[in-house]
C-alpha cells in the first residue's frame, strides 16, 4: 500500500508560479521536477505539488483534491464571492501584491464612482466588480473578458475597465488612468474544508510552521549594537519594528550594554544615522534566512 501524501495546489505558470516554488524550497522541501509537468514530488517529505491553472486552485482545495493551495486573493475572491474567505486562508504569504482597480481613458472626465453608472465596464473579475458596484449603488453593464481587458475602451467594447494593476505601465501604454481601488491582493495559503488524514497531520503542521517561518523572515533583519545605558530608552525607540529587544551587559563596561533586536520593518540609512547620533556604536544589520516563532 502506497504512503499517503499531502497535496499542495500551485500555479503552473504565471506571476505566482516561481515565487510559490521559492517559498516551498525555502521551507526545506526538495522539489523533484520530472517528466510529468502536472505533478512535482517532494523528495524529502510525503508531499506532492499539483501544478494547475490558477483559476482551478480554489476548486481543487475546496473539493479536497488538495489539502492546501497557494493562490492570489483576487482569484479566491472571484471564485467564492459569497464565502467567508478569512476562514479559508491559513496565511498571507507576502508576495504577488497587486491591486484590482477601475481604469478609464485619459480623456474621460471622471468625477468618481458614480461616473460609471449606466456605463459598460470590461473585466475578468465580474463577481468582485459586481459586489463593489453594488456597495456604491451603481448600475452598470459588466462585460466579461478573459484577456487584453485594457484594449476594451479603444475597441468601443466598454467605457471603462476593472483590471489588475502592478506598475500601471500597461494602462499608460493604452492611454488609460487608474481611478478607484476595488480590491487589494497578494498570494495566500488556503486550506481544504476538512482536516487532513491523521497520518498526514504531522506533515501538515510542520509545513505550516515552516511557511510561517519563511514568510516572517522575508524582509526581517537582525540588528546588533552597543548602547550607553543613559540613552538606552531613546535608542530602543529608534529601532524600527523591534519587539522586546535583548539587552546584555558588556564585560568590563558598566555604562554600556549590547542591544540585539529582530526588526520586521526596513532598516534604512537614516535610521542608522539617528541611532549613531543617539549614542549607539558598532551597529550591525544582518539578513535573516530562517525564523520560527
Amino acid at each position: 500500500m502506497s504512503e499517503p501524501r499531502l497535496r499542495i495546489a500551485v500555479q503552473k505558470s504565471g506571476r505566482l508560479a516561481d515565487r510559490s516554488l521559492e517559498l516551498i524550497s525555502g521551507a526545506g522541501l526538495r522539489v523533484m521536477k520530472g517528466a510529468n509537468e502536472l505533478l512535482y514530488r517532494i523528495e524529502n517529505q510525503p508531499i506532492d505539488l499539483l501544478r494547475v491553472r490558477d483559476d482551478d486552485i480554489p476548486t481543487f482545495v475546496a473539493d479536497g483534491v488538495a489539502e492546501l493551495g497557494i493562490v492570489g486573493y483576487n482569484v479566491l475572491a472571484e471564485h467564492f464571492p459569497d464565502a467567508d474567505l478569512e476562514a479559508m486562508i491559513v496565511q498571507r504569504l507576502g508576495f504577488g501584491s497587486c491591486t484590482l482597480k477601475v481604469a478609464v481613458p485619459n480623456e474621460a472626465d471622471y468625477t468618481g464612482p458614480q461616473w460609471l453608472d449606466g456605463k459598460r465596464i470590461a473585466t475578468s473579475y465580474p463577481n468582485v466588480l459586481g459586489a463593489w458596484l453594488k456597495t456604491h449603488g451603481i448600475t452598470a453593464e459588466i462585460v466579461e473578458m478573459r484577456g487584453a481587458v485594457e484594449v476594451a475602451p479603444r475597441m468601443k467594447i466598454a467605457h471603462a475597465i476593472c483590471d489588475l494593476v502592478s506598475t500601471g505601465a500597461t494602462l499608460e501604454a493604452n492611454g488609460m488612468k487608474a481611478t478607484d481601488l476595488v480590491l487589494k491582493s497578494e498570494a495566500v495559503l488556503v486550506k481544504a474544508p476538512h482536516a487532513p488524514a491523521p497520518e498526514l497531520a504531522h506533515t501538515y503542521d510542520m509545513l505550516l510552521r515552516r511557511f510561517d517561518g519563511v514568510t516572517a523572515s522575508t524582509g526581517a533583519k537582525y540588528v546588533m549594537m552597543n548602547a550607553p545605558r543613559e540613552h538606552l530608552s531613546e535608542i530602543i525607540e529608534l529601532i524600527p519594528g523591534a519587539d522586546a529587544p535583548t539587552i546584555m551587559q558588556l564585560a568590563g563596561r558598566e555604562d554600556t550594554v549590547a542591544v540585539h533586536a529582530v526588526c520586521q520593518e526596513n532598516v534604512f540609512w537614516d535610521t542608522l544615522d539617528k541611532l549613531k547620533t543617539a549614542g549607539a556604536s558598532a551597529i550591525l544589520v544582518l539578513p535573516i534566512e530562517k525564523m520560527m516563532k
